[in-house]
C-alpha cells in the first residue's frame, strides 16, 4: 500500500505543479491579451496620429505649392509689364517706373505671355498723363541751304611811301600786310 500511496502522492504532487504551471500560463495569455488589446490600442493611436501628421503636412505642402505657384505667377506679370514697358518710350525713368506701378497694381490677366488688355491700359494712361510719354514729331525739313559766306573785296595794296614822308622812310615802313 505504502508503494501506491507514494506513487498517489507523486501523481498529486504532478497534478498540482502541473495546476500551477496551467494557472501561470493561463495568466501569461491573460497578460498577452491585455498587451495585444493595449497593442492594438497604440496602434490605433499610432496609425490615427501618423494619419494626423500627414494630413498635416499634406495641408502644408498644399500651401507652399500654392504660394510658390502664386509668386511665380506675380513674377511673371510683373516680368511682363516691365518688358512692355520698355517698349514703350518714357520722358523719364521716374514716368516709366511710375507706369510699371500702375500696371502691376491693375493686376491684369495674363494668358501665356501676354497681358490681355496692355494697350487699352496703355491708351487710357496716355490720356491721363501725357506728359510721361516721348511726343513723336514728324521730322523737320531740312533749313535751305545757306550761300557761302562772302568775304569783301581784297584790299588794294598800299602805295610805296614818297620821298617825302620821312617818318617812314626811317623805319621802312611799308604798310600793314
Amino acid at each position: 500500500k505504502l508503494k501506491y500511496d507514494n506513487e498517489i502522492k507523486a501523481k498529486e504532487d504532478s497534478i498540482k505543479t502541473l495546476q500551477g504551471q496551467l494557472k501561470d500560463r493561463d495568466k501569461d495569455l491573460d497578460t498577452l491579451r491585455t498587451q495585444l488589446a493595449d497593442g492594438n490600442k497604440d496602434n490605433e493611436t499610432k496609425i490615427s496620429e501618423l494619419t494626423t501628421q500627414l494630413e498635416k503636412l499634406q495641408g502644408d505642402y498644399d500651401t507652399a505649392n500654392k504660394s510658390y505657384k502664386d509668386q511665380l505667377k506675380k513674377q511673371s506679370y510683373e516680368f511682363a509689364v516691365r518688358e512692355f514697358a520698355n517698349n514703350q518710350k518714357f520722358t523719364s525713368q521716374s514716368a516709366k517706373k511710375a507706369f510699371v506701378q500702375s500696371m502691376i497694381a491693375k493686376d491684369l490677366k495674363m494668358e501665356k505671355d501676354t497681358i490681355l488688355g496692355a494697350d487699352d491700359f496703355l491708351n487710357v494712361y496716355k490720356e491721363s498723363d501725357p506728359d510721361a510719354f516721348v511726343v513723336e514729331q514728324p521730322p523737320t525739313p531740312p533749313a535751305p541751304a545757306q550761300p557761302l559766306p562772302s568775304f569783301g573785296q581784297p584790299t588794294p595794296p598800299t602805295p610805296q611811301p614818297s620821298e617825302q614822308d620821312e617818318f617812314a622812310k626811317l623805319f621802312s615802313f611799308d604798310g600793314v600786310r
